[in-house]
């Protein structure tokens, strides 16, 4: 055996999402990071052995402007591009060229952490050293760093160090979560196993192994679904282990997914019930997917009531959306619903006190693991909102080796720090403003070639029949001098149309209503109609217009999206199938999946300021109560320029640029859904920057095929000017160039060069 001491900045165990954000956030700091992993590939439940779809805060469609961006947004976009069959495979190299794109980063595949050294009192301990077995290689290696992050999902670091954690279900009474049981128990969500088929093109035949289950002798519901031809996403109910230990039974659990497993398949090819002749497995998960095990105690708990009413809190430091979601005990055995959901109002909020132990002083932990009662669990517990929650706790983490101080002093001292960093690495999260001192951008006096001065949806593709009430978003500044809607009539009708506000800045359901108005509507094609619905809000936000429901009237829909615009339909209350159980919920009412990219034909009386060029540098980096970005007129050959303008010369080093990459579409690894591109239509794909020097325009950065959001450009001279351009010649198809946030720093030589171009 050899042995090895490796010293860093950090450590990190657990190379799932929640662990691969944490040390590229802290690498990109400047921080040395040790990465263990237990496992011979990354992704943690995303990888190939496992094979779950990541989905966040976007639930699939649900919540509006809710991608995650930062990290986890690079390599959904990334993984667009370079995947768009949704190969796991190709998804592993995403996770792990991630990672190996950070030189401050040691990565240590096949190495089981199972030993650590630590000493203090029960409410004060500090971690001195873990120690990890490196299968294959014969290397025991011993990790020292003055702050260690638990991202292992089962939290065993966490553990062995004696660090307070709970496991199972909180009595109601305890957090009064109307969710939670009576009484406290032990009972967690169970495991999953997810299997591939594939159709040969001849007959196959298949014989079930002596261990498959006849699963008509079982109590798994008829209900659920079964089919064949299915990649596992729809699978996931074969779920088990809920009332065992789910780390020390877990071979148990396996085997009994298994049998169900290989009896579900013998039941899809031999019972003669399904077309699948010509199907075969084409691959079978040997690892049980965990859901849940340890959740750690922070300095804050998160609860059912947080994510409901979408709590602010002065450390907040990610976000979430996906519903709170929770299975039934018995899992797959269960006669009720797979699942039952929940659903927020909108995106809600994660605070940094939630991100590391209230009693170990120099553990951090991210992903499934973290401070949340088990019912707020059943939301922050999805993949890419791990990831984000790692990005803040890497981030936090590096804070903590540049100070010499523990997380808790993060949190009392350098808060509002950490999240301008976070802001600055376009990091998720939301409702905070830029504030940092240095960005020279804040003083600059911003114009542009041209600007989007009128919200109008004219080109018509289809007609939309309103056999249901409909809904379109768009946003106000300043004011609604009337509104215009493009229509289709086959008789004389009226058609009631309601004005209504948002209530929250993050969310984008009808909240209150400000006015409604019924029109006298004769027959006609692709007419426009007037109303006189008006509006001039005290803050900037959106209008939230119901179209009422009436079959002779078809609204004109447009096939070219228009950023800031949203239509919806209304899908009227959520009920209960075979697999789901919803509560009444406003967002999954007022849905528009099946809207994406497909606004209803509108137009705003009046001009907008919502697409200004002074958006950039208005502190938002992300759709909050408007879009928050600049939008140009449609694109001509001459291209498009937005510039920043000093009163006096500046000192340049360093240019962010963050481009609109359209948050509102939902991104899927292993894509069981798919987009009509590879790369996001309004980001920008071609520009360049220049600098007013002696002589005029000087052109210093030039950018050919850009596919992501974020760019950072570091000058290697240290230029001096009054102006600075950006001029955009190329989209990646939209009509116009649209920016959402241009930061300026000085010269600085130590900061993240890896980011450049």
């Amino acid at each position: 055996m050899k042995y090895e001491v490796v010293k860093k900045d950090i450590t990190v165990i657990g190379g799932g999402l929640a662990g691969v954000c944490a040390a590229v956030a802290a690498a990109r700091l400047g921080k040395t990071v040790a990465l263990v992993q237990n496992r011979p590939v990354l992704g943690g439940n995303s990888s190939s052995e496992v094979r779950v779809w990541v989905v966040g805060a976007t639930k699939n469609g649900v919540n509006r402007y809710a991608r995650e961006t930062g990290i986890m947004g690079e390599m959904f976009v990334e993984n667009q591009y370079r995947n768009p069959d949704g190969n796991p495979y190709m998804w592993d190299l995403i996770v792990l060229e991630t990672v190996k794109a950070e030189k401050n980063i040691e990565l240590f595949l096949n190495t089981d952490v199972r030993e650590i050294e630590s000493s203090g009192k029960e409410e004060s301990r500090t971690i001195h050293s873990v120690t990890g077995w490196m299968m294959g290689s014969e290397r025991q290696i011993r990790f020292e760093s003055p702050v260690y992050l638990d991202c292992t999902g089962d939290g065993l670091i966490g553990f062995l160090a004696r660090a307070v954690y709970r496991i199972g279900r909180e009595a109601r009474s305890e957090y009064n979560e109307a969710w939670a049981p009576e009484e406290s128990d032990e009972i967690t969500l169970g495991s999953t196993i997810l299997f591939y088929t594939r159709d040969e093109g001849h007959p196959v035949k298949y014989v079930p192994p002596s261990f498959a289950k006849d699963i008509t002798t079982t109590s798994i519901p008829e209900r659920r679904i079964i089919r064949s031809g299915d990649s596992g996403c729809h699978y996931w109910w074969i779920e088990w282990g809920g009332e065992l230990d789910t780390v020390h039974d877990d071979a148990r659990i396996r085997d009994e997914l298994w049998s169900v497993i290989y009896g579900i398949w013998d039941y899809i090819k031999n019972s003669g019930k399904f077309e699948a002749d010509n199907m075969t497995l084409e691959w079978v998960g040997a690892i049980p997917g965990k859901r849940e095990y340890r959740r750690f105690v922070g300095d804050y708990t998160l609860t059912q009531n947080d994510i409901v009413e979408q709590a602010e809190f002065d450390d907040q430091v990610a976000f979430g959306g996906w519903s709170i979601d929770l299975h039934p005990p018995e899992g797959m055995y269960s006669k009720a619903s797979g699942s039952k959901h929940l659903q927020a109002d909108g995106v809600y909020h994660i605070p940094f006190r939630s991100l590391y132990s209230k009693n170990v002083d120099n553990l951090m932990f991210a992903g499934r693991n973290i401070s949340a009662s088990h019912v707020a669990f059943g939301s922050t517990r999805v993949m890419a909102t791990c990831a984000v929650i790692g990005e803040a706790a890497g981030t936090g983490a590096a804070y903590v080796v540049d100070k010499g101080i523990t997380p808790r002093e993060v949190y009392t001292s350098y808060r509002k720090e950490l999240q301008q960093t976070l802001l600055k690495q376009d990091a998720s999260i939301i409702g905070i403003k830029n504030e940092q001192e240095d960005d020279l951008a804040k003083q600059a006096q911003v114009t542009a070639y041209s600007s989007c001065e009128i919200i109008k949806v004219d080109d018509s593709a289809e007609s939309y029949r309103l056999e249901k009430d409909a809904a379109f978003l768009f946003p106000v500044e300043l004011q609604i001098d009337g509104l215009q809607l493009k229509v289709n009539a086959e008789r004389p009708t009226v058609l009631t149309v309601e004005l209504w506000d948002t209530g929250k800045p993050q969310n984008y359901i009808p909240h209150k209503q400000i006015a409604t108005q019924t029109i006298q509507v004769q027959p006609g094609e692709a007419q426009w109609i007037q109303t006189e619905l008006v509006w001039k809000p005290e803050t900037i936000q959106n209008a939230f217009v119901i179209v009422r429901k009436n079959p002779d009237i078809s609204l004109c829909r447009s096939d070219q999206p228009f950023t800031g615009v949203l239509a919806f339909e209304d899908m009227g209350d959520s009920k209960s199938t075979g697999l789901y159980e919803h509560e009444k919920s406003l967002v999954t009412k007022w849905s528009a999946r099946k809207c994406a990219r497909k606004p209803f034909c509108f137009q705003v009386e009046g001009t907008t300021k919502a697409y200004s060029p002074d958006k950039v540098i208005n502190g938002f980096h992300r759709p909050y109560g408007g879009p928050n970005l600049w939008k140009s007129e449609a694109m001509e050959e001459r291209g498009e320029w937005i510039k920043l303008e000093w009163d006096k010369e500046i000192s340049i080093g360093e240019i962010h640029l963050t481009f609109n990459d359209d948050v509102n579409q939902d991104l899927i690894n292993l894509h069981h859904h798919r987009t009509p591109f590879d790369i996001i239509p309004e980001l920008v794909k071609k520009y360049a920057i220049q600098l007013w020097m002696e002589e005029g325009w000087e052109t210093i950065v030039e950018v050919d095929d850009n596919r992501k959001r974020k760019r950072v450009h570091y000058l290697d001279n240290d230029y001096h000017t009054s102006r600075c351009r950006l001029v955009i010649y190329e989209t990646n198809g939209s009509a116009s160039a649209e920016v959402v946030e241009i930061r300026v720093y000085g010269k600085n030589e130590e900061v993240g060069r890896h980011i450049s171009s």
